[in-house]
């Protein structure tokens, strides 16, 4: 075998080799964008993703907000105090047994949660969709001198109780929303799917 010869073959093993790398390299520049392509988009994990939230460090009378879908939702440690104020203000509401609200079925009942400690809330008014405010404080003049405690919305004076149901002859038309969610753990609520009890 000549010299020419040798150097050719040499020179033809270097190509392939080099070609071979740059192809094989650019497969995988072309599959990575491809395959995440597979993958939601944020903005699709945002619309419609359930979210967790860690409540383990939630005090009894406290509020948390967590954004879902995004919107704010509200969740409230309630204490057995807040509870027991629950019953005693029905004929003041405009749908006490959640009729016509939007929940999950385990959240048809006086609570309008699945475990009664905890609310979980679409911090969102039925009226035209303003913000509510924490007004936990029963009595509060600053909203009613019969106030039983609750949200207050700001933007039209819509009121609704320590478990989201709106009181009569305010603007708002329907309970606060429950949207759907459980508890992974003690110290994780899932909000977003409903399994039920965990």
């Amino acid at each position: 075998m000549s010299e020419a010869e040798h150097v050719d073959e040499g020179r033809r093993h270097f190509l392939l080799v080099a070609t071979s790398a740059v192809g094989a390299v650019g497969a995988v520049a072309t599959a990575v964008p491809f395959l995440a392509s597979w993958q939601p988009s944020a903005r699709a994990k945002a619309l419609g993703g359930p979210v967790e939230a860690d409540i383990s460090k939630l005090q009894i009378g406290e509020l948390m907000k967590v954004e879902w879908r995004g919107q704010a939702i509200y969740v409230v440690r309630r204490s057995p105090e807040m509870l027991d104020k629950l019953g005693e203000h029905d004929a003041m509401l405009r749908d006490p047994q959640s009729q016509e609200s939007e929940q999950p079925d385990f959240a048809k009942n006086a609570a309008r949660s699945l475990k009664p400690e905890y609310l979980v809330l679409v911090g969102v008014c039925t009226h035209l969709g303003c913000a509510p405010m924490a007004k936990f404080r029963a009595g509060d003049t600053d909203v009613a001198a019969d106030w039983p405690g609750g949200f207050y919305c700001p933007c039209h004076g819509s009121k609704f109780d320590l478990s989201g149901r709106v009181l009569k002859d305010v603007p708002a038309p329907l309970n606060l929303k429950v949207p759907p969610y459980y508890f992974s753990s003690d110290a994780t609520l899932v909000i977003g799917l409903d399994k039920g009890v965990a």
